[in-house]
Order: structure tokens, then sequence, then C-alpha cells
């Protein structure tokens, strides 16, 4: 068998072990995979040595929002730099939401961000698909179904942006998206009493003395909490199947593990910036720059989300990514209800995970392939494709030095933002080198791929971790 490339004496990372391999490359997919490969090449193929390194599967980020037009501005990383970040990070595959705006059919909403991504992207990439208005949009639901787009999106907030869909909504969702064997994403925070928190707070006198802490003074754990019950019961009496994006707190992977006991067909995701970051930072100079939504909890919030991903309950990591420059995050004028919210993440996602799971032993070196790459493959209906080192497979693949530090500077970064949230960090787990479908788009940690070589991944179903 003619190879192309070789990926020599690495130690292979799946989600349920390690063993030392060789990686036969022909074309875009894994075609050969055990011992002395090379000595089967008697014409020879690229040899790539991975002694001494961890090789696994391309990162999977299942959402990301790139150049998305949010809170009066327009997030600074698109398909350009966002995927040249994300490869660079060890991320080969994302997952960015599609989402109509104004009276905009799904239609209209989905074709506008393949135009975004089209000739752009570096990595490959799929969209979940945003309905912000039921009663226009949930019949063309099927149709944009057998697009390859089986994850769909709602969000129990944002009604002043025209997205905020209602407990109808959601119901009505969860029912269709059962029938086509589909999944409803959704974003859970309680609108009416979180709108009220915010207007209580949002007085000259408040915002002068904690500035951008009061993004914490307004969401108390309960503004996600609550919102997440009511997604639980109507997932269980559906019998509809529903995914929390970005859950932030303790009392969330509570209820989802509760409710999965109970046999609830419910998962949740977490963020690695509620893993590593905690609301203190709000206090501290430049603090709206971390602004998010939700917003950072507290420590004991992080303990119990890392205890879910080892326990279950948990099921991936991504990073929500939402880049906006300190220009735009200055729009705030002391206002936190002002601040464009989110931070850059894919660069430093495996990274992050990487160093503050593994090296800190919250986490095994195969428990974060499963959260970063096996796991968000298997539940986003993309597995065995990606995700996984086993022959068929795309040749995605991502080679970490186990113990490596690089420290993090935004200036040598490729994201689009000028500041980072994790600045000066020292980390493990960047990308020595990246392939995506067999081509090589990272080399000795400096990006080496092309604009248009990333696809967009049709999908036909949902599975499970």
């Amino acid at each position: 068998m003619k190879l192309d490339t070789i990926i020599q004496g690495g130690t292979l990372v799946g989600a349920t072990g390690t063993t030392r391999a060789d990686i036969g490359i022909r074309g875009e997919r894994i075609v050969a995979i055990g011992s002395g490969l090379a000595k089967l090449q008697p014409n020879g193929a690229r040899i790539v040595n991975a002694r001494g390194r961890y090789v696994i599967p391309g990162g999977i980020d299942v959402h990301v929002h790139l150049e998305l037009p949010f809170c009066g501005t327009i997030s600074s990383d698109d398909y350009d730099s966002g995927t040249k970040a994300a490869a660079c990070g060890g991320v080969t595959t994302l997952i960015d939401f599609a989402i109509p705006y104004g009276k905009e059919t799904l239609q209209q909403g989905l074709d506008n961000w393949h135009a975004k991504a089209d000739g752009k992207a570096c990595i490959d990439y799929t969209f979940h698909m945003a309905i912000t208005n039921w009663a226009r949009q949930h019949k063309d639901i099927k149709r944009i179904f057998k697009q390859g787009i089986p994850t769909f999106k709602q969000f129990m907030i944002y009604e002043k942006e025209g997205w905020q869909s209602d407990d109808a909504a959601i119901f009505g969702a969860l029912e269709t998206l059962k029938d086509l064997g589909g999944m409803l994403l959704v974003h859970a925070e309680s609108s009416r009493v979180l709108d009220m928190l915010i207007a209580r707070h949002h007085n000259k006198a408040e915002m002068k003395k904690h500035g951008a802490y009061l993004h914490t003074i307004t969401r108390p754990n309960f503004v996600e909490a609550e919102a997440i019950e009511r997604v639980i019961h109507w997932t269980r009496v559906t019998g509809g199947r529903s995914f929390i994006v970005h859950m932030s707190t303790a009392d969330g992977a509570e209820l989802i593990k509760r409710a999965q006991s109970d046999g609830v067909d419910i998962l949740a995701e977490t963020c690695v910036q509620y893993l590593v970051l905690d609301d203190r930072v709000f206090k501290k100079k430049g603090g709206h720059l971390y602004a998010t939504c939700p917003q950072l909890k507290r420590p004991a919030d992080q303990r119990r989300l890392w205890a879910g991903l080892r326990s279950g309950g948990v099921c991936n990591v991504s990073t929500d990514t939402c880049t906006f420059k300190t220009k735009q995050k200055a729009m705030w004028k002391g206002d936190w209800t002002k601040i464009p919210m989110g931070m850059p993440g894919l660069e430093t996602l495996l990274p992050l995970v990487y160093t503050h799971g593994v090296l800190k032993r919250r986490l095994s070196v195969s428990e974060f392939v499963d959260k970063c790459c096996t796991s968000p493959a298997k539940i986003m209906g993309l597995y065995p494709r990606k995700g996984a080192l086993r022959v068929g497979s795309d040749a995605d693949v991502t080679i970490l030095h186990p113990s490596k530090k690089r420290k993090v500077n935004w200036r040598k970064m490729e994201t689009n933002c000028d500041w980072s949230p994790v600045q000066g960090w020292e980390l493990a787990g960047f990308a020595e080198h990246t392939f995506s479908r067999g081509t090589q788009i990272v080399d000795n940690y400096k990006f080496c791929g092309r604009n248009g070589h990333g696809r967009f991944v049709p999908r036909d179903h949902v599975g499970r971790p």
C-alpha cells in the first residue's frame, strides 16, 4: 500500500487508552496503523517523527462564533484568522452557528454563513442552525436538516436582538427534532428574572462602584439553573433530545446529572473559560474584557465542572469563541450592559484543557482526548470520520509535546485579537504539528496551511458520547 505520509513512533491517544504505533496516510484518510510502516514503503513516503509525542485526533470545537454581528459590532475573528488560530491550537473541525437576522428565513441565514466560510476556512467546519422565530421558521427545519444540519439552537434570552424563544417554541422544536432524529441546543438563562436584576442594578452609583463585576451581581447561579430545569422538563415530556450549551454552574451540573439518571435525553457542555477563570477577574483593571454570556462564575463552580468531566454529566469542552478587540470592548464606557460579550479561545482550547486538566491530574490524557475530540464528534454526528485515529477516518491529526510549555502572547498568535484572557500563561499542549485531511497545516508550531482548504462537513444524524 503506497502511503503519502507516515507519522512515526508517537504515542497514539484515544478516548479509551494509548498505544505506540505509526499512522499511515494516503490522500485524505488514515489507511494504516501499525509498527514499522516506513519499512513497507520502498518508494518512500514523507516521514514525520513523533517520538516522545502524543498523537491525537484533531480537536473539535462545537461552539464558536466567527464574524458574528452582535452587541452593536462584529466579532473580529473571521474564517481566515479564526480557522488559522484553531489549527495552531490543534483544532481541525469547528461548528459555528448560522443565525437569521430580522425577517430572514432559516435558508437565508444558512446561506449567509456559507458565504462567510467558503474559500476562507483553513480547517473543516459545519453549522448549527439557530431558530429565532419559531412561528415563521418551524416549517423550514426539515429542509435545513436535509442539507446536512441535524442540530438546531434556541436562545432563552436576547429578546431585544430578536433571537428569544419562549417555552412553547422550545417545546415545539423538541417535538419536531425528535421526529427527524435531531437535537436541540439551548442557551439556558431565565430572561425575565435576569432582565429584572439588570434593571435593578442599572444605575450610575452601582456602575461606578462595581463596574464589570455587575455581571456577577446580576447573573446569580439560579438564573442558569432555573432555565436548565425548564429545558429538562420539556425534554422529558416531549421525549426529545436537548443539549445545554456553555453550562457554567455547579447547580447546572447537578441538575443535568440527576436528569440523566432519571432517563432524560439531555447533554451539557462547558466552556474552557469556566474551568480556568473565575469572576474575580471583573474586579481587576481591564476586567470588562472578560465579559461573556453566561459570565465567569466562582471557584466552587469550576471544581464541580471539572468533576463533571470525569464522572459524566459534562460531555465535552468547547470555547464559545466570540472575539472582540479592546477598542470594541471599550464601547461599554462604564455601563456593563453595553460590553460586547465574548472572548477569543480557539487557539488555547486544547492547551488549557491539557495543562489544567492532564498536567494537574484532573483528567487522564485519554479523558482529555475524549472531551475535546471524540465525544464532540460522536455527539454531533461527525464520528468516526472525525474524532478518531482509525483506518478510514479523515487524517485529522494533532501532535503534541507532553510537557513542553509555551508562553501565551497574543502578538504571536493567529487570532485577530489584541489581547488574551490568558496572556502570559505558560501552557503545554499547543499543536507542534497539525494535519487536516492529510494535509499538514501546522509545522513546528507555525501555520503552513491555506485558505479554502477547509470544507463544509454535512451531517445526517446526531449521536451520544
